[in-house]
């Protein structure tokens, strides 16, 4: 145990420095490619930051994935998908930082990449069991496993909107799936070697990413989303409904984000992805908490979700699941005081609305 993690330790604080040097590198890329997020009032006002940052953090992480990989990696034909895979994600997340480009163009490169994982490397998730029961998805088991990837892909780039939300997020997850692998022995697996590349690289991007950042992860988020799903198919797809379920549930918040956004839009009638200011960070800098205390808050409430999650798979089902039960019945609350599903409460959203909008477009009126 010893032994494995001091190699583990090894990949992650390689990947780490690796990546928090290359940031440097890729803010300065940015600026020269005129990759830069410049604060906006359109888009429903969801942009919090004051000044032009560069994008390009994902790249970064990439990169360093790269570089992991070259050196702690093993070539198989499910690695070249991987790699293929990603580079169609993060290619197209680099023409869309440098000039946005429509959001059906992505969502085919998306579908591409997901395909490449699919029929080339033959990453599908095919059969599970639940209450005694055998699924076998049969010839369905492709589109599933396409839209889970695609699904993912875009999770965590629909939750990216503070300094260190996303890769927070990202780097609880990954430290779950660690955790849960070298408890179950699967230290040395290709999941457990592309998590803790992820980790390092990661956190070498959190470092710049943190409040106040000084690089967005930009488009690039999706790169990060698409490792996610990857290490989910590869590890916990199989027999039982509750090992697919594994990685799912450590990824809550970003999942309840995105359903609470779909649901909200439709309510609505609006289309299901347009933007607004009303995702879970939106209403908690509606309750006037700061953005670092915010974040925190969102990583604390995510932590809850990986703890139940290590509890149910490593220790006790049954506390486990009294732990998803009050997680429930926290956000059963949250959801009724404020605006996150509906606008029943307008105090809250002026409250949103003070924080979001530009102070450059409050001082021209």
């Amino acid at each position: 145990m010893k032994v494995q993690l001091l190699s583990a330790s090894k990949i992650v604080i390689t990947t780490f420095i690796f990546s928090a040097i290359i940031m440097f590198l890729m803010r300065k890329v940015a600026v020269h490619v005129n990759a830069m997020d410049n604060p906006r009032s359109e888009e429903g006002h969801r942009h919090i930051h004051e000044k032009a940052t560069p994008k390009l953090g994902g790249v970064g992480i990439f990169l360093s994935f790269l570089f992991g990989y070259m050196l702690f990696g093993e070539q198989s034909i499910r690695m070249n998908s991987i790699l293929i895979g990603s580079f169609i994600i993060i290619l197209t997340s680099i023409v869309d930082d440098i000039k946005p480009i429509r959001a059906t163009y992505k969502l085919l490169a998306q579908i591409v990449a997901a395909c490449v994982i699919v029929f080339y490397g033959g990453i599908i998730l095919d059969v599970i069991t639940a209450f005694g029961y055998t699924f076998d998805f049969g010839i369905l088991s492709y589109p599933i496993t396409i839209f889970f990837i695609v699904a993912c892909t875009n999770i965590i780039n629909l939750i990216d909107g503070l300094d260190g939300l996303s890769g927070g997020i990202c780097t609880i997850f990954y430290i779950t799936i660690a955790i849960i692998g070298f408890f179950q022995g699967r230290f040395g697996s290709l999941v457990m070697v592309i998590t803790l590349i992820m980790l390092g690289s990661t956190m070498g991007f959190l470092l710049h990413n943190f409040h106040p950042a000084k690089i967005f992860a930009g488009d690039g988020a999706t790169f990060m989303g698409f490792i996610i799903a990857v290490i989910s198919l590869l590890e916990f797809k199989g027999p039982a409904l509750i090992s697919f379920f594994v990685p799912v549930s450590i990824l809550g918040i970003p999942i309840l984000d995105t359903l609470f956004a779909i649901i909200r839009r439709l309510l609505k009638g609006q289309p299901p992805f347009q933007a607004d200011k009303q995702h879970l960070h939106h209403q908690l800098l509606g309750m006037n908490f700061s953005q670092v205390v915010t974040v925190l808050i969102i990583y604390g409430i995510n932590i809850l979700f990986a703890v139940a999650t290590l509890i149910f798979v490593l220790k006790d089902p049954k506390i486990g699941q009294a732990l998803f039960i009050v997680i429930f019945i926290l956000v059963t609350w949250f959801v009724f005081h404020t605006t996150i599903i509906s606008d029943k409460n307008p105090e809250i959203l002026k409250k949103i609305e003070s924080k979001i909008i530009p102070k450059k477009k409050k001082e021209t009126k």
